[in-house]
């Protein structure tokens, strides 16, 4: 995050000095009055050097302030929540450290994936071992893939270093679909349930008589 502060001038404290320096040569300063006098000159002048010298305005990099951990009372869920936050933190840094576009657009989406993956254990504890297991493996081996793809584009050309890199392009395709049905199946217990209400609502109406034509 980039932000524009104003690098003050060194030129009113020089200015004071200066002035200081005059009047302790040319000047009487041995009663109160001379002080209290050199002290208002040397602040008139300060003030008049600020607005002659105002300084300049200059964009400097300030580091993102770091978002507050997310808790849920789980010890085993709250440090599975912090190895999928240093996951992703990687993942973003590959994703744009990494040149190739169509590489970068499908690091993003795994990225966004395994966000929202770690995400739903703060709503659903019962996924737990599923996102362990994705943590335990396919995540580690994504992560190491997409270094070594990362390290060998900037080395020089050959049949060995463009032959791997093809052979994991063409794999991140299929880990994007992968992580999308892993995604998908964490729903499978909040669709159970739906579908188990949905069928009691229905029955409801029917007993009721206001389900179809009847209602």
């Amino acid at each position: 995050m980039k932000k524009i502060i104003t690098k003050r001038s060194a030129v009113p404290l020089y200015g004071v000095a200066a002035v200081w320096a005059v009047w302790c040569l040319l000047l009487p300063v041995y009663k109160l009055w001379h002080l209290a006098l050199l002290a208002a000159v040397s602040v008139g002048a300060y003030f008049l050097l600020s607005k002659l010298f105002p300084g300049k305005r200059v964009e400097v990099e300030v580091p993102e302030p770091e978002p507050e951990p997310v808790t849920t009372g789980n010890p085993e869920a709250d440090a599975l929540l912090r190895e999928g936050e240093t996951a992703v933190r990687e993942l973003t840094r590959l994703g744009a450290s990494i040149r190739e576009p169509s590489v970068r657009a499908r690091v993003e989406e795994i990225t966004t994936l395994t966000k929202k993956i770690f995400e739903d254990i703060v709503d659903d504890p019962q996924d737990i071992p599923q996102v362990k297991r994705f943590a335990g493996y396919y995540l580690p081996t994504t992560l190491k893939l997409l270094n070594a793809y990362d390290r060998m584009s900037g080395e020089a050309s050959g049949e060995n270093v463009s032959g791997t890199l093809r052979r994991i392009e063409d794999i991140l395709d299929t880990t994007v679909a992968a992580y999308r049905r892993q995604y998908d199946a964490l729903f499978a217990n909040e669709a159970l349930d739906i579908d188990t209400d949905i069928t009691v609502l229905e029955s409801m109406l029917k007993r009721e008589g206001l389900a179809g034509k009847d209602f």
